[in-house]
């Protein structure tokens, strides 16, 4: 694999010195973006940061920090659609995928160049809202992961019980309509961030993690992502009943979940989780969506847990192998 380097904008990451991104160039040729961090010295083996819709690599350098500074790698990916990667629509506002499973493509791609960097083993995935539908397919079709972990993952979309059918109705017949590539109703070509005051966000409850997210997108607008495209909801949709359905994998899962969560379904999230027999599900009392972006008392727990349980999956990995 040739290694091309792109652009990584460490003045607003915030995390650990030596941070780097490469253009990585998937399957179906199209151009995603990959970060990473080492520790000095031994390793842990490395996290694979599966971000949210609308996220980028840069919002994970406090994540990358606390996992360097506890001894592991840390990687994040721009999925195709958003951040510095390839946007797929004419308006580069709207998230757009044709199918769901073509995220697959970049995290085919990504674990080449994990691969090619020799990021250490074991490896270790993390999946954050719709990360966390992408990592679930990813872990149920790869053995490459000796443990996963999930917060507030979409494993279904929260709607109100005004909203549940407007969207279905939006998502299946706007394409075949012809609207396919335009935004559903109610939603904003605006990033949430820049349009929505910290207050009744629902996104964290940490003002300075907040604004931090502000901050990134007022130097670098051109990562802003606003509203999904009607074939992404549809996609979505179809993508989250799929995974419902699926046994739940052998592997050792974490899953944290903000007892306030109003963008994620909350009672997908703990059904899955109750039909884990290796899971765990550790709920954050009045937390939000973002439960790595929260207080820092509760980031310190959060990332605590996270440690302690990559290690754990290792020790028990290596002690099956005695």
């Amino acid at each position: 694999m040739e290694l091309s380097p792109a652009p990584f904008y460490e003045d607003v990451a915030g995390g650990p010195a030596g941070g780097a991104a490469h253009w990585l160039t998937t399957a179906d040729n199209t151009r995603i973006r990959v970060g990473h961090w080492r520790p000095n010295g031994d390793t842990n083996g490395t996290v694979m940061m599966f971000p949210g819709r609308t996220e980028y690599i840069e919002k994970y350098g406090d994540a990358a920090r606390e996992f360097v500074d506890r001894g592991f790698a840390f990687l994040a990916v721009d999925w195709r659609g958003q951040g510095l990667a390839d946007r797929l629509l004419d308006d580069p506002r709207v998230g757009h995928v044709d199918q769901f499973t073509d995220y697959q493509q970049d995290v085919h791609s990504t674990l080449e160049l994990a691969t090619e960097l020799g990021l250490p083993k074991p490896w270790y995935v993390i999946g954050h809202s719709m990360g966390g539908a992408i990592g679930l397919r990813a872990v149920l079709e790869r053995d490459c992961f000796a443990a996963c972990a999930f917060t507030g993952p979409m494993w279904g979309i929260y709607f109100t019980l005004l909203m549940k059918p407007l969207s279905r109705l939006t998502a299946y017949w706007g394409p075949r309509l012809g609207l396919g590539e335009k935004k559903p109703p109610t939603t904003s070509l605006e990033s949430y961030v820049v349009s929505q005051p910290f207050e009744g966000n629902m996104l964290t409850r940490d003002p300075a993690m907040y604004q931090m997210m502000k901050d990134q997108l007022a130097a670098h607008p051109e990562m802003a992502l606003g509203a999904p495209s009607t074939i992404w909801l549809r996609e979505a949709l179809d993508e989250c009943a799929w995974l419902m359905e699926q046994a739940a994998p052998a592997t050792p899962c974490l899953t944290f979940l903000g007892t306030h969560e109003q963008i994620v379904d909350r009672k997908a999230i703990r059904d899955r989780m109750a039909n884990w027999p290796s899971g765990t599900l550790v709920e954050i009392p009045d937390g939000e969506h973002e439960v790595l972006m929260e207080a820092p008392e509760v980031r310190t727990l959060v990332f605590d847990q996270l440690s302690a349980h990559f290690l754990n999956a290792q020790s028990g990995a290596t002690n099956r192998t005695e």
